[in-house]
């Protein structure tokens, strides 16, 4: 099983390549928030639990969002892996998901971080906040505090998996196929060591 952790900031194109894994590699995406809607919409246990921290403005606990992981899990026994996605964004959230996956008898082969450089990012986030209707990406101001948030949460996560020698930096700039060829390559190389061992 490959489990992968696609990392960037925003406009790093997480989204985009992320779609391009999960249609060449036969990953299952596993978006938190999708996650958190589907267990809500679905009146689960798990959902209600999560909407009674909504409602009060709160955070979804770390032990809620993991038992609805692990149900994800559980109902898909015989995927050849997943793409996580919005998760971990907290060492607390990577050392939590470690253990459950050596539960499960898997673990994170490797956390992919998109490098972009920071114009670039603010030219990309402008640029979708002319189309895309979202707010957040039409103010340089805001643009630039996400980035800035990115960096300061998520460098403890990178440093988590740097330990165990399972976090690789792929350029992020260029075309969508330049980029797509470096992180494939990365992947083909996994699953070449999981087909030899």
């Amino acid at each position: 099983m490959v489990n992968l952790i696609l990392f960037g900031p925003p406009g790093s194109g997480k989204g985009t390549q992320s779609a391009k894994i999960i249609d060449k590699y036969g990953l299952l995406h596993l978006s938190t928030g999708d996650l958190l809607r589907s267990e809500i919409g679905n009146k689960t246990p798990l959902g209600l639990e999560a909407q009674k921290f909504m409602d009060q403005g709160l955070l979804v606990p770390d032990e809620v969002v993991i038992g609805m992981i692990s149900s994800k899990l559980d109902a898909n026994p015989d995927a050849r892996g997943f793409i996580f996605d919005g998760f971990p964004r907290t060492t607390a959230q990577a050392e939590a998901l470690d253990k459950l996956l050596a539960l499960k008898k898997t673990a994170i082969s490797v956390v992919l971080s998109l490098e972009v450089p920071e114009e670039e990012l603010i030219k990309r986030l402008l640029n979708r906040g002319l189309t895309s209707g979202r707010s957040d990406d039409a103010n340089e101001d805001v643009v630039k505090a996400r980035i800035v948030e990115y960096h300061n949460k998520t460098a403890p996560v990178a440093d988590h998996y740097a330990k165990f020698g399972k976090f690789k930096k792929i350029k992020g700039d260029g075309s969508v196929e330049e980029i797509f060829d470096l992180l494939s390559k990365e992947i083909d190389e996994l699953l070449g060591e999981k087909v030899s061992s």
